[in-house]
């Protein structure tokens, strides 16, 4: 008996190490020796959840189109079978965050489950490339997303035919935008997106919608960047407030909550600590990234919280795919979220193979960790299973 327990086993190690050493293509080997990794990648497990026992990680690189050198961690399920190729899931977010919190957990949690899971951290951010650092551009994000398209497609454990993205707070919009570029990817989740450029070039609940309030705007940061040329550096705008004011928005306590805390704290992440550079959005404030939503084929899922202060960007994404409002939710009920009746606007609103899905009593953080275990990892799993067919 245990001499047939101790060689099922050795079996299925050897299926596993085969799995995981065929995840490095002929091309990507090809890769490697002609552009040899500049980046400094940290091997010690260092993200802000526990190690799944059920999969294997390792760290992996690949170049954008602008010759930026991304860092990916890639999530292998143990349980695959040697020569099988597998569905596969590029994730990022949240803006400001880095893959050792919850884009990480993400593609953890969906390598359980079966699928290749890359989880990256974008341009000018965590262990990827780019200079000066706490840059943010909606073409260079978005191509971050295409760019782990390429090295998804070239693995020889996926399916080329078979990738999806997920998309996390400001990257779920980047996601979407992705989605809108690149034919190859065939499903796409947004969880609890923000766009960005939107709120860039309106503020928050469309606070500073106006020509005027844009024209300030733009001053503004016409001024920082004549006084960051004279000094040769670039004024940080500070990631999350720390200390908390008694009188914070309740939106803002909740980023404290995971990025001030033990809970979700990185010392990698600029959320967590000077955030981006002041001019570091500058040009999201003409550059609308969802334009073209509604030229999108393939299958899309929205998810986001109900008390979410950033519901309404997702509800915006799903009537530029679809031409139609899920629901009459003001935007100004967004900004008083703790007030609206938990479970009255929860519930799934689908068009054609478009949905949002809005989860009772959930806010905006709630979906980038298990600390509320609201994340819907089994609508995740039916969503890309039945889509990467």
């Amino acid at each position: 008996m245990m001499k047939s327990l101790f060689s099922a086993t050795l079996t299925a190690a050897v299926f596993a190490v085969a799995v995981f050493a065929s995840c490095t293509s002929k091309e990507q080997i090809k890769t490697e020796k002609n552009m040899k990794t500049t980046l400094q990648l940290t091997q010690e497990w260092d993200k802000t959840f526990p190690k799944s026992d059920k999969v294997e990680h390792k760290k992996v690189t690949f170049r954008n189109r602008y010759g930026i050198e991304l860092a990916a961690d890639m999530y292998i399920p143990k349980d695959a079978k040697a020569g099988e190729k597998l569905a596969a899931l590029a994730v990022s977010g949240p803006f400001g965050a880095v893959k050792e919190q919850s884009s990480g957990l993400y593609a953890q949690h969906m390598a359980e489950r079966g699928f290749i899971a890359i989880a990256f951290d974008p341009s000018f951010t965590g262990e990827s490339g780019g200079e000066p650092r706490r840059m943010a551009s909606p073409d260079i994000n978005t191509e971050d997303f295409l760019a782990a398209v390429d090295f998804l497609s070239v693995q020889d454990c996926v399916d080329a035919e078979r990738i999806g993205i997920i998309g996390i707070c400001g990257f779920g919009g980047m996601a979407v935008n992705a989605a809108a570029i690149d034919p190859r990817i065939k499903a796409t989740v947004a969880s609890t997106m923000y766009d960005m450029t939107k709120v860039n070039r309106e503020g928050y609940f469309m606070s500073s919608n106006s020509r005027e309030q844009r024209r300030e705007a733009r001053k503004a940061m016409a001024a920082q960047r004549t006084e960051d040329y004279r000094t040769g550096t670039y004024k940080r705008a500070g990631g999350v407030i720390d200390p908390l004011p008694e009188d914070a928005p309740w939106f803002v306590k909740d980023y404290h909550a995971y990025y001030k805390t033990k809970r979700g704290y990185h010392e990698r992440s600029g959320n967590s600590n000077d955030g981006w550079n002041v001019i570091g959005c500058q040009s999201f404030l003409n550059q609308p990234i969802l334009d073209y939503a509604n030229e999108i084929d393939a299958p899309v899922l929205l998810i986001h919280g109900e008390k979410a202060h950033s519901r309404y960007f997702s509800e915006y994404a799903f009537e530029r795919m679809t031409g139609k409002k899920p629901f009459n939710a003001s935007v100004a009920e967004c900004a008083t979220a703790n007030d609206i009746p938990t479970g009255k606007y929860a519930g799934s609103y689908k068009e054609g193979n478009k949905e949002l899905m809005i989860i009772a009593g959930a806010s905006h953080v709630d979906l980038y960790d298990d600390v509320a275990g609201v994340i819907p990892y089994d609508k995740l799993e039916q969503f890309f299973t039945e889509n990467l067919k």
